[in-house]
């Protein structure tokens, strides 16, 4: 678990410094994700060494959740006045953010098809 540990925090300080170097263009949390599937992927890390933290994160994520609410809370009058806005545009993404994830199944089951044939 320790080396779990390490690896994820590794690629989570990697990603903050890239976020620096950047300016904040991206924020470092995603980019230490993309390195950590990148080093998943390439297996440079191997999957059973994260596989126990990430199972823990998994269980308990409804912990990391509670500091955005208690923003969205701090932050009601402002979200009264553009709660309309704020609909739609959590609406458009999230219909975007299905389509998305299912055509990119979709592809992901083709080439899986694709592969077994041959």
């Amino acid at each position: 678990m320790i080396k779990g540990i390490f690896f994820v925090l590794l690629f989570y300080f990697l990603g903050q410094l890239i976020s620096y170097l950047i300016d904040g263009f991206v924020p470092g949390s995603i980019i230490g994700m993309l390195l950590l599937f990148a080093a998943l992927h390439f297996k440079a890390v191997k999957p059973d060494s994260v596989s126990d933290v990430a199972n823990a994160f998994t269980k308990n994520m409804a912990v990391f959740f509670i500091p955005a609410g208690v923003g969205l809370m701090g932050s009601f009058g402002l979200l009264s006045k553009f709660w309309y806005s704020i609909l739609i545009v959590c609406s458009v993404s999230t219909a975007l953010v299905i389509v998305v994830v299912a055509l990119i199944q979709q592809h992901m089951e083709n080439h899986r098809e694709k592969r077994r044939k041959k």
